[in-house]
């Protein structure tokens, strides 16, 4: 897949790269320690998410890893044990930017998982809307069995993918969950051959990033916006969505496009 500009680099341990179909990789590159979190890796993924955000250029973003065994082991443990209770409070901060930075994202954002995606590496995939994983991963929040808890979104974002009672049983077994039991319980929403995670994600987003831009930010806001809310009040908030679209060069766009049989060419706003 032909990428639309050079690799751009967010610290040493993230790289974003562009790709022609209007998809950005995001690509967690910390090989040697499986894509542990580090302070500095956290702050990395925070200031690649902002730029993201602001690019209008960039309809979906995908989260990749460079590690062949794993897609992101979470914390870096080893930076954690070295902190002081002191250090530890200023530190969190900066660790929830990282996960914040991926789940308010404003365009779709796809998970490609392998291997290892555990604590806060699993909760980095939750923070996506779509996560596929190949037959080789291995998920889990295993954070009480350190005694912590899953504090990247785990305890929020999990129940809203399997329900509550799943959740709990999750994360008080602390127990790690293979590829086809995860497919099973919701926990990965496609699973593919071992080696295509990647592949099959940018492909994925290639699909995706062909609709309107201003229409899927509008959609992700309604789904993101109006879960959880009871019904009347959710209607409204797909409302505002759908006033947010209803006058744009894109739905202009979208509509001579169907009408005269052809690609749409999207003005994207």
């Amino acid at each position: 897949m032909a990428e639309r500009s050079p690799e751009q680099r967010y610290g040493e341990f993230v790289a974003v790269r562009r790709h022609a179909t209007h998809v950005a990789e995001l690509a967690l590159d910390r090989p040697k320690a499986m894509n542990a979190v580090s302070t500095e890796m956290a702050r990395s993924l925070a200031a690649a998410c902002e730029a993201l955000a602001a690019d209008r250029d960039a309809r979906v973003v995908v989260v990749t890893s460079t590690h062949e065994r794993a897609f992101c082991v979470g914390a870096d443990l080893k930076e954690r044990n070295s902190l002081t209770d002191a250090e530890l409070v200023r530190q969190r901060p900066v660790a929830r930017a990282a996960y914040t930075g991926v789940l308010e994202l404003p365009m779709p954002t796809i998970a490609a998982v392998h291997g290892y995606a555990l604590g806060g590496g699993f909760e980095l995939a939750l923070a996506c809307d779509l996560i596929v994983a190949d037959r080789t991963a291995v998920v889990g929040l295993p954070e009480v069995s350190v005694g912590v808890i899953p504090g990247g979104g785990g305890t929020q974002l999990l129940p809203r993918r399997v329900g509550a009672a799943r959740a709990a049983e999750l994360v008080f077994t602390a127990r790690r969950v293979e590829a086809a039991e995860a497919r099973e319980l919701g926990l990965v929403d496609d699973l593919v051959e071992a080696g295509r995670d990647r592949e099959e994600a940018l492909a994925l987003g290639a699909r995706i990033a062909a609709n309107s831009p201003v229409g899927l930010r509008a959609a992700k806001r309604a789904l993101r916006l109006g879960h959880g809310l009871d019904l009347r009040t959710g209607l409204e908030v797909e409302d505002a969505a759908w006033r947010s679209v209803a006058f744009s060069g894109d739905r202009a766009e979208g509509v001579a496009a169907f009408n005269e049989k052809r690609e749409p060419e999207w003005p994207g706003e």
